[in-house]
């Protein structure tokens, strides 16, 4: 008689472990528990990447005059893009002109922000799936419109990913191009003379924002493949397969 209790008491924290917080953790085992977690994790990566990435470039430039030093110029830019606002000083070659404030060419802060953007509200949106899926799956599996809003929220989730992640991967080519050294060089005037030698400076480490491309188009992949299996929790699955297997077994009869 006291081993099935010592049985039993062997299988209690087992349980408890599994229904810690009231959450059933066995779920993210499932395919449907173990993408929600995926998409919470890289849209994490993905608007993390791009929003705290910061760059510098820079260029030198040297007067024929030997009474001037060497200058140099460095220009620091990062999310959200908008490099017509970030400014710096052109230094001049003539004695008595002064310097020139100019500033970067460009404003791509439109697609780094709708990526940024889709991506908070992605980490938040898979929180509160994944959370309900491990808490209320029985409301998940009974309510007929839960699965289908989380379908159809799942389809436009992975359309604003492709279109984000093309979007902010097509600005970020063009960031590359406004901060580039050279580009630095021909928007100065001093460079165009012949009283001066304008040679590139740092170039852009730009690593962690092609991740941040990289992570978009991974999240549009999970997206995709989170379609298929929110699609098997609808009714229109249930109706299909129920047709299938009447088929099936009609036609079994039938033999």
């Amino acid at each position: 008689m006291s081993e099935p209790t010592a049985a039993a008491g062997h299988k209690e924290p087992g349980q408890q472990g599994r229904r810690l917080f009231g959450l059933r953790w066995g779920r993210l085992e499932e395919p449907l528990g173990f993408v929600k977690v995926l998409q919470w994790l890289f849209a994490i990566f993905a608007f993390g990447s791009c929003g705290s990435f910061s760059g510098e470039t820079g260029a030198t430039v040297k007067c024929n005059d030997d009474l001037k030093e060497m200058t140099a110029i460095s220009v620091q830019f990062g999310y959200p893009f908008r490099l017509s606002r970030i400014p710096f000083e052109m230094p001049v070659c003539e004695g008595n002109a002064t310097k020139r404030t100019l500033h970067l060419m460009g404003d791509f802060s439109a697609p780094s922000e709708f990526f940024v953007t889709l991506g908070v509200f992605s980490f938040l949106y898979s929180m509160a799936a994944l959370v309900i899926y491990l808490r209320f799956h029985s409301l998940y599996t009974e309510n007929k419109k839960l699965p289908f809003a989380d379908f159809c929220v799942s389809v436009s989730f992975t359309f604003f990913w492709l279109v984000a992640a093309a979007a902010w991967g097509k600005g970020l080519s063009d960031v590359k191009g406004a901060t580039r050294p050279s580009s630095l060089i021909a928007a100065m005037s001093v460079c165009h003379l012949k009283q001066a030698v304008c040679n590139a400076g740092a170039t852009p480490a730009m690593g962690l924002a092609n991740i941040s491309v990289l992570f978009g188009f991974i999240n549009f992949i999970l997206w995709a493949g989170n379609c298929w299996f929110v699609f098997k929790e609808t009714s229109w699955h249930v109706q299909a397969t129920n047709k299938e297997n009447s088929a099936e077994q009609g036609a079994i009869d039938k033999q």
